[in-house]
């Protein structure tokens, strides 16, 4: 079962490693996790998922290999846990309901008769009243109904009456493909470093300390500049019009690149760069910077994120006086090009779902004109873009 467990698991595109199993499987031959499913759960989880945007994945092949029928044919030949299938079932049924429980026998009559079922039943059931499957009225299944049901392999609570629920999937927002929310995109941005140590010596160095005290014979403290990620970043957020529908979306970026980057530097554009671009959108038409300018100021070792939908005219990209705000002397996909030129390290993060891309020609044509380094604003495309930038 649990070589089964593992090909699942890697067949889920979950990276999980032969020295990460091996490492589950001599923990249970320490008794780390003996017989409740949670402790299990738990223990295989922490050992087998080292990348949280695969728990939701992680969750749903435990499901499939160890939950429902696929578990009944095991657990035959193994101790039932009291603790799997006795809950607190006054807090979830009316007296009513109660009484139908006794009218059943009770709840040892209940759990007698479970064990006999699991004993006796060999393959799935749908329907009916007595057999544990789906769609029935048994008190043992999933997606019936029975007020004293025990529910085995059902996602949810359907009539909010089974004394105890196994799938709640607790994670299911983390996976790679949703958008993201600031913590997410610290965690991705964190790849993006490079430490070095410059600046002011203010932090001890305890381990020169050590030795300079232990050579001389009295205490001799030493200090050393903190050790700081040196990576620098200039990021472009395109602003206005379609992109006011992913506001919360590049101010979340915006805020996670602040606390990440000391040398972060930012600017506004509208739809495509142009020969100007600006900090602050209150004053765009009266404080503009020269895009030239910033092209000169920032060194080609700076990594370039630009933000923005690429949802436009393809005018706005390829003709001089496309623009829709002004008379742009120069096409947008001039500036775009210089920049890719200056800049080796440049990607562009779009928050239109990628499955969408092919139906705005603009998409496609800023993608041509980044060389392909165009990423989906997601945890997945997030990670795949500051990949490239670390090349």
């Amino acid at each position: 079962m649990f070589t089964t467990f593992f090909k699942e698991l890697r067949g889920a595109k979950v990276p999980v490693t032969l020295k990460e199993y091996l490492t589950l499987l001599e923990a249970l031959d320490s008794d780390v996790a003996r017989y409740r499913v949670e402790d299990f759960y738990y223990l295989s989880r922490a050992a087998l998922v080292k990348d949280e945007r695969y728990l939701d994945r992680f969750d749903q092949v435990f499901a499939h290999v160890f939950k429902g029928l696929d578990l009944m044919s095991e657990a035959t030949t193994a101790e039932i846990p009291e603790d799997w299938l006795r809950a607190v079932s006054a807090l979830h049924l009316t007296e009513e309901e109660k009484a139908r429980i006794e009218a059943l026998g009770g709840w040892e009559k209940i759990m007698e008769t479970l064990r006999e079922r699991l004993a006796e039943q060999k393959d799935r059931h749908q329907g009916g009243n007595k057999w544990i499957g789906t769609g029935g009225t048994s008190p043992f299944g999933a997606y019936g109904y029975n007020p004293a049901g025990i529910r085995i392999g059902q996602k949810e609570s359907r009539h909010r009456r089974a004394i105890k629920v196994w799938d709640k999937r607790e994670f299911k927002d983390l996976a790679g493909d949703v958008e993201l929310g600031v913590r997410n995109i610290k965690m991705a941005l964190r790849r993006l470093r490079r430490f070095a140590r410059e600046g002011a010596a203010e932090e001890l160095d305890l381990e020169q300390t050590v030795s300079g005290t232990a050579r001389k014979g009295y205490l001799d403290l030493t200090l050393r500049p903190v050790r700081r990620n040196a990576v620098k970043v200039l990021m472009f957020f395109d602003v206005g019009g379609s992109m006011d529908w992913h506001v919360r979306t590049a101010e979340e970026l915006f805020s996670a690149a602040r606390t990440e980057f000391k040398h972060l530097e930012y600017y506004y554009f509208h739809n495509c760069l142009y020969e100007s671009v600006w900090r602050d959108n209150a004053r765009r038409w009266s404080e503009t910077t020269p895009t030239w300018q910033v092209l000169h100021t920032y060194p080609a070792d700076y990594k370039v994120i630009f933000v923005g939908d690429a949802s436009m005219s393809p005018y706005e990209i390829t003709h001089v006086g496309g623009a829709v705000e002004h008379m742009n002397d120069e096409a947008g996909a001039a500036w775009l090009q210089r920049v890719t030129a200056i800049y080796p390290h440049a990607v562009w993060l779009n928050p239109v779902p990628e499955a969408h891309w092919g139906y705005t020609p603009s998409i496609g044509l800023v993608r041509r004109l980044m060389e392909g380094r165009m990423y989906p604003m997601t945890l997945a495309g997030l990670d795949a873009a500051i990949r490239e930038l670390m090349r």
